[in-house]
């Protein structure tokens, strides 16, 4: 009996081997088989010398073309020449001779002269063979999420505890790095719960993923990202993740893992890194960077952890997260202007009494779906794919104010709703409290006064929103932040400098369409409550003391959260935007100099003379002319072997792309998680 070749997965070389099998020693288990040949694919020979058949007066033979067709599935024996199919062979129903399933399975397809065959053997959505395709591509999904065969059942008689057995047989097998030990304790498994397996899986899995990554890193500079939080049972929890540049010149976060910690102070803190460190094989010496959310409740611990790593590796800079930074520029508005902060109270309270229960978000979803239904028939608002998609009130994170530009939105978008739904519980509140703050709330929103701090708000939010997503990609480096920053302190600026009547006439007409009266802005300004009397025109405590004075104070904070220190305005002078035309030689000098374990003295003096050579060559190189940001600059290098050429440039590339951005990769961390705890 001669068995296809599935030894040879290219199937390229024409010299096939012949398997002699002793079919009396034939393994009893079907599964057997059908895994040995699912793991080796099907055997396609495409080198082979395919031998002519005749076909009344014309000679034919099989095409290994067809092979690019069906890569799949279709199989060709050589012994036999014989076209066959992999999955009805292993998986076929009992259906009948669909689409000539037989042949494809016994005696095999020599038909040569009708290529139309191998079509109709694929037949329909419900043919035999696609029948058995979908049974092996969830075999395959359930192997690879490490998922039950059989229902729930994991006692040990259950075929299912094998199932799991076989799975870690599998990894095993195709990958050597995988502790031998899951395999000679084996037979313990039977023992095990369902869980007690499937974390020893995702044990395995965890163990290769952080493998992959150290070897990844190889000798490379790195910098480390850390964040803290408590879980469910209140335990602290550190998350650490690698900041680093692979050998492709691209930026790369990875998550190194989560460990517990005993207490925050900072000691504890750093040792605990030192023994992750040294799981890892990895030094403290190579660490070129510090990434903190400066905003936790651990900042001052977290401020002793950086000085303790800068004490053992000067080179170790500390860059507080720039999403933090800007988080807590936008917290001072909130904080620190009386009507704002007012304002997103009263936010807080529409979230609270219309999302209060399901029956009150059933009936903001029917008036908000009755209202895009008139608009869209008195041709209001435009349809097509993605628009008036169905909208909900989220209430706002409590520090992500991200969210809050969302629940702006939404409140604009279903202000009309909302009101339906608080009248609503003004007539039909269970209780006259209920009924009261209700009544207050409804007047509080119908005011000139919402409406402008809505408008004006989503608009400071909605510039800072884009910022706040762009800094935390994981790709994002210091100079292309350091950019988006200065962008949205341009785009702030302009809003103050020419936002103005605008934003007044968006604010009436949302006003005239609400049936909410507009004050002339000549009209002295009548405070609710009323204070005392001061004077003041409406234009001048709308425009001076609430659209000026927001808009100022948060330039002033993103001035000072985000002001550049010499070693950032030294990594400035890499950004190849314009052709180069931040290049500073001396500053490059300069940030070489902050560096002194990666830079002697010597090699100092040969970067100038490396600098001069470079920016010619990369100012007169059409490859470099429109480049964005160093991630592309560091790729676009080792691209054009340009890494070598100007070696110690590159050092310094690599250095500006390790400094971390944010904490955005741990904080996805403790998510997933809480996730996983839940």
């Amino acid at each position: 009996m001669e068995n296809l070749d599935h030894n040879n997965e290219s199937g390229s070389n024409p010299k096939r081997t012949r398997i002699e099998v002793d079919v009396a020693n034939l393994p009893t288990d079907p599964d057997q088989i059908r895994r040995h040949y699912l793991q080796n694919k099907p055997c396609q020979p495409v080198d082979h010398d395919f031998p002519q058949s005749q076909f009344g007066k014309t000679k034919r033979q099989f095409n290994p073309v067809w092979f690019k067709d069906y890569p799949s599935w279709l199989e060709y024996s050589i012994t036999k020449d014989a076209a066959y199919c992999l999955f009805c062979y292993l998986l076929r129903p009992d259906i009948g001779d669909q689409g000539g399933g037989d042949s494809f399975v016994t005696e095999g397809f020599r038909n040569w002269k009708k290529k139309e065959k191998l079509q109709n053997h694929v037949g329909d959505h419900n043919s035999a063979h696609n029948i058995a395709q979908r049974k092996l591509d969830c075999i395959c999904f359930l192997q690879r999420q490490g998922l039950a065969f059989r229902g729930h059942d994991e006692s040990k008689d259950s075929n299912n505890q094998g199932n799991f057995l076989e799975l870690l047989r599998f990894l095993a097998n195709h990958n050597e790095e995988i502790d031998k030990a899951v395999l000679e304790n084996a037979p313990e498994y039977h023992q095990m719960t369902s869980p007690d397996i499937q974390k020893e899986i995702a044990n395995v899995a965890a163990v290769e993923t952080i493998n992959a990554i150290i070897k990844d890193i190889g000798d490379s500079l790195f910098a480390i990202i850390v964040d803290e939080s408590h879980d469910m049972s209140t335990k602290e929890q550190m998350a650490i993740a690698l900041r680093y540049v692979d050998k492709l010149g691209h930026v790369n976060e990875r998550f190194l893992g989560i460990t517990h910690v005993n207490n925050t102070s900072a000691v504890t803190l750093k040792s605990a890194i030192e023994e992750v460190f040294n799981k890892h094989s990895l030094s403290i010496s190579r660490l070129r960077g510090q990434g903190y959310d400066g905003a936790s409740n651990m900042r001052g611990e977290l401020n002793g952890l950086k000085t303790l790593i800068l004490k053992d590796n000067p080179s170790a800079y500390y860059v507080h997260c720039f999403a933090h930074q800007l988080q807590l520029t936008l917290v001072a508005i909130a904080k620190n202007h009386i009507q704002i902060a007012t304002f997103f109270n009263l936010v807080a309270k529409v979230f609270n009494i219309v999302g209060a229960s399901c029956k009150r978000h059933d009936i903001l979803h029917e008036k908000r779906n009755a209202e895009v239904i008139e608009a869209l028939k008195n041709n209001d608002i435009s349809t097509g794919r993605g628009l008036n998609q169905e909208m909900s009130l989220k209430r706002p994170g409590d520090t992500r104010w991200s969210s809050h530009y969302g629940a702006l939105v939404n409140i604009i978008h279903m202000f009309s709703s909302v009101i339906d739904v608080i009248e609503t519980i003004i007539e039909d509140g269970l209780d006259s409290d209920q009924r009261a703050e209700a009544n207050i709330l409804i007047g509080l929103l119908q005011t000139f006064e919402f409406v402008f701090d809505l408008h004006l708000m989503k608009g400071v939010l909605g510039i800072s929103n884009e910022l706040s997503q762009a800094l935390q990609r994981k790709d994002q480096d210091i100079v292309n932040a350091m950019k988006l920053v200065d962008i949205s302190k341009q785009r702030l600026q302009v809003m103050r400098d020419d936002g103005w009547n605008s934003l007044l006439e968006e604010v009436s007409a949302f006003c005239e369409k609400n049936n909410i009266d507009v004050p002339d802005m000549d009209d002295f300004y009548q405070p609710r409550p009323r204070r005392k009397a001061q004077n003041m025109k409406n234009s001048h405590h709308y425009q001076v003391e609430l659209f000026y004075t927001v808009i100022d104070m948060q330039l002033q904070k993103l001035n000072s959260r985000f002001e550049n220190s010499e070693l950032l305005l030294c990594v400035a002078c890499l950004n190849p935007d314009n052709l180069f035309s931040a290049f500073n030689k001396e500053k490059l000098i300069r940030l070489a100099q902050f560096y002194p374990s990666d830079f002697s003295t010597v090699q100092v003096s040969f970067l100038d003379n490396q600098l001069e050579t470079y920016i010619h060559d990369m100012r007169s190189s059409e490859e470099f002319s429109a480049l964005k940001g160093i991630g592309q600059l560091a790729e676009k290098m080792v691209e054009m072997k340009k890494n070598v050429s100007y070696s110690l440039v590159y050092s310094l590339v690599t250095l500006a792309l390790i400094l971390p951005v944010t904490t955005a990769t741990v904080e996805r961390a403790f998510l997933a998680m809480n996730i996983i705890k839940n």
